[in-house]
């Protein structure tokens, strides 16, 4: 039987990947902010979680992020950025998945597959930015993009079957999204959820430390 480890498990998309991979037979292990004291920005408290959690992981999937913190909107213009509201993205969608990163080592078997997926977004795609704005948001999750690049290289010196990945999963309509929908086409968590797993079910040790999108495809850096 599979194990996974979910991290952010009370989130629309978190808690829908959750029920879908307990619906197909797999060892969930569930972890969150509101539930377990999982802050994902706190240095003592993911060492805490993760050094205490037991066994190793075929799935570990990091659901965390955030788009507007504190009342802080995704800026307009770079005219409108913030010293407070940049490092609040930073801290949130970028350290918070390198922090669980630096345990990836201890979570996954080093003798089979098992993948480490961290949701990023096609907004912290350089290349195919070409509006501009949300300049925070942006940014962190190009940094994200390189965190995992830059660990998926370390980890496959040690687990060469492993599979370390960012992944895009579109429009999700969650209470994290619903103020920014606009007319962007969006699914719900469940649908979201299903497709990543998806994805992460066709992935194969050549593609770590690549940006994937809900539908498999590769998505520019």
């Amino acid at each position: 039987m599979k194990r996974v480890l979910i991290i952010g498990a009370s989130g629309g998309l978190g808690a829908a990947a959750a029920k879908a991979c307990r619906a197909r037979g797999e060892t969930v292990v569930a972890l969150s902010r509101s539930a377990d004291g999982f802050e994902i920005t706190e240095e003592t408290a993911v060492a805490k979680h993760l050094e205490g959690t037991e066994g190793s992981f075929d799935l570990v999937l990091v659901a965390t992020g955030a788009l507007e913190i504190d009342g802080a909107a995704p800026e307009k213009s770079i005219r409108s950025v913030t010293a407070a509201a940049m490092m609040d993205q930073f801290a949130v969608n970028a350290l918070g998945p390198a922090l669980v990163l630096r345990h990836a080592a201890d979570l996954l078997p080093r003798d089979r597959r098992a993948v480490f997926a961290v949701l990023s977004a096609r907004v912290g795609s350089i290349g195919d930015n070409r509006i501009g704005g949300w300049v925070s948001y942006r940014s962190a999750k190009a940094a994200v993009n390189q965190i995992v690049h830059t660990a998926s290289i370390e980890l496959s010196r040690t687990h060469p079957q492993s599979i370390c990945v960012a992944l895009h999963p579109g429009t999700v309509a969650t209470p994290f999204t619903e103020k920014y929908l606009g007319r962007h086409p969006s699914v719900p968590p469940e649908e979201a959820a299903q497709n990543l797993l998806n994805v992460i079910e066709g992935l194969a040790p050549d593609d770590t430390g690549q940006f994937f999108d809900w539908a498999g495809k590769a998505v520019p850096w």
